[in-house]
């Protein structure tokens, strides 16, 4: 079983035609600036925005004690080291450009025809984040994601798997920037400044909207380098 997983993973699909790849762009477009669809999509995008966390903060010598995903599609990821210094700041700054980058990169595989390999691969990354899962509903929300795109990989013709791929992948890119978008209305709504652009306002002293910024620039960034890839000219 593990053999004939690993071939589907590794097999070459053909990309999209740039019309077909477009059709689901504008598809995730609807969904992901929609109150609703984007309630929907946001959970895909928490989970990434959280494994960013936990993936650099175990990267940058940090020890993750666990990563929560709640019912209103907000995250929390708890790691113990040091209250400063670069590791600390590392792991701020991964969240809200993780499903941009994880995007990006999804849209560079996808153009080389790996849908099938992108695919398992969030499967392995929700296999990943389930030994570090310590709440019910982020156990439910991780076990329905992974559980549903393996089924979907393992079981559903090319076709439907490679649309399947770039449409998760669009969802990321463009829910990507709507995630930052709804993090400074947020911020300007409630007194509450326990936002990743707070907290790393409060340990350089630059600027809380500086940090929003940034989160901006590289979601738009990720999302320019993505669509370059799922719509070649």
């Amino acid at each position: 079983m593990l053999s004939e997983i690993w071939d589907r993973a590794t097999s070459v699909q053909p990309p999209l035609s740039w019309p077909a790849a477009l059709v689901l762009g504008v598809l995730a477009l609807l969904v992901t600036w929609s109150p609703l669809g984007y309630r929907l999509a946001r959970h895909l995008v928490t989970l990434v925005h959280e494994l960013g966390h936990a993936l650099v903060a175990r990267l940058a010598g940090r020890s993750v004690r666990g990563i929560r995903l709640h019912a209103d599609t907000s995250g929390l990821t708890v790691s113990r080291g040091s209250a400063r210094g670069p590791g600390l700041l590392l792991t701020l700054l991964a969240g809200y450009p993780a499903p941009a980058v994880v995007g990006a990169l999804g849209a560079l595989l996808l153009g080389r025809g790996y849908a099938a390999g992108l695919l398992w691969a969030l499967v392995l990354a929700c296999a990943a984040v389930l030994l570090m899962v310590r709440n019910v509903y982020g156990l439910l929300v991780v076990l329905a994601v992974g559980a549903g795109v393996a089924a979907l990989s393992w079981a559903a013709p090319a076709p439907l798997v490679t649309g399947t791929a770039y449409l998760l992948v669009w969802l990321l890119l463009l829910g990507a920037p709507r995630s930052v978008t709804e993090l400074q209305r947020q911020r300007r709504r409630r007194r509450d400044r326990s936002s990743d652009a707070d907290q790393l306002a409060a340990l350089t002293g630059a600027p809380a909207v500086v940090w929003v910024g940034l989160f901006w620039l590289v979601c738009v960034g990720g999302l320019v380098v993505g669509a370059a890839s799922l719509l070649p000219v």
